[in-house]
């Protein structure tokens, strides 16, 4: 069987357990919002000039806080379709809320952690000083819908203790107000990004503490509770459920596998498959993404034939269109002609949408699950 037949199965396979609709339905989920990664433009230069590849990581090359031209390009895109309610599109923007507060682990010789809500850090960009307000304006006009996706994308234990012990280039990165330098996208050893992977078991303790406060922020940010999670990564433990559950969380977004730490030296993690959904054992459905338009990822690929492809098999099946496209595939900040070029091929996925499938219906992660509850 050769690798295309082989991909195409199992992408019809994949789709065929689980939840069922006669709905055309769209989700675009779209992580990292909130999170820092690359500071500015010149610190990008900076570290490739001293030879640090970060022109070789997607995220380096071209991930940041999205500053206000960012925000105001992608929701005229949103705005430019309406599916058959006459809705615009929307994006779920699993959101990071809080972020390293640099300046104060800096003055406890990196002894202690502290954090800062990702509207105070908005506050230090360049371009960045109304972004909130645009986010709210996002919200209000039912294109832009935050739902949570951690406290930080960072693992704070693993972090601190290689700031403490200065390993490898840490506090380079750290002088430069990032956490990861690193020009690989794989989860690693050496990753400070996956919040929620684990090394000692005793580190559940923090880890459920961190998302219990992370979701009270996020309500206090956004002044409602964020109804879905996706972890980081898509690495978290199962123990985290409840708590999760506790705060309000019903849905937790994904891929196919999620990936729980096995605590062992043989596996770094152990594969749990879900599909969309199904149910937990304390009532919180999963959703599984089935489309993916990552142009950030590979510019010599037809990204929208192959989003198409994926959404009409979604649809033969029964099953919603959920599309994975993280932040970075809309910034601008660090390269404008990034956004420029992904938010082109965006609109123009988008118009295809709803062209061939005049009965679209475009909606975010939590309100699918409603749906999931009344169809």
């Amino acid at each position: 069987m050769n690798f295309n037949l082989k991909q195409e199965l199992i992408r019809n396979l994949a789709n065929i357990p689980g939840w069922h609709t006669k709905r055309k339905i769209v989700v675009i989920e779209s992580d990292d919002w909130g999170s820092i990664r690359m500071p500015s433009r010149e610190v990008y230069l900076t570290l490739l000039k001293k030879g640090f590849r970060v022109d070789e990581n997607p995220f380096n090359r071209y991930d940041s806080l999205a500053s206000e031209e960012d925000l105001t390009a992608l929701f005229e895109v949103l705005n430019s379709v309406k599916d058959k309610n006459n809705k615009p599109a929307i994006i779920t923007a699993n959101t990071i809320v809080a972020n390293p507060d640099f300046e104060k682990i800096r003055k406890s010789n990196f002894q202690d952690y502290h954090y800062e809500p990702f509207t105070e850090t908005l506050k230090r960009y360049s371009a960045h000083s109304k972004s909130f307000d645009l986010w709210k304006e996002g919200i209000n006009n039912s294109v832009f819908r935050p739902q949570f996706h951690g406290r930080e994308h960072l693992n704070v234990i693993k972090w601190m203790k290689a700031l403490a012990d200065n390993t490898g280039n840490v506090r380079m990165a750290f002088d430069n107000n990032m956490f990861d330098i690193s020009s690989s996208i794989s989860k690693t050893d050496d990753s400070f990004l996956e919040a929620l992977n684990l090394v000692d078991p005793n580190e559940i303790h923090f880890q459920k503490q961190s998302l219990a406060d992370g979701l009270k922020l996020f309500e206090n940010i956004f002044n409602y509770q964020s109804k879905t999670f996706i972890a980081p990564c898509y690495i978290w433990s199962s123990k985290l459920n409840s708590t999760l559950k506790e705060s309000g969380v019903l849905g937790i977004q994904g891929n196919w596998n999620q990936l729980e730490p096995s605590l062992t030296k043989e596996k770094r993690f152990k594969t749990i498959k879900h599909f969309t959904g199904q149910t937990n054992e304390i009532g919180q459905y999963y959703t599984t993404r089935n489309v993916h338009f990552e142009p950030s990822y590979k510019q010599n690929f037809d990204w929208i034939s192959d989003t198409l492809f994926r959404t009409k098999t979604a649809f033969r099946w029964g099953k919603p269109a959920i599309i994975s496209s993280h932040r970075m595939n809309f910034i601008g900040f660090i390269d404008a002609e990034n956004r420029d070029r992904n938010l082109f091929l965006f609109a123009r996925l988008l118009k295809e949408i709803v062209k061939n499938w005049p009965d679209v219906e475009f909606t975010s992660s939590d309100e699918l699950f409603k749906i999931f509850k009344n169809p």
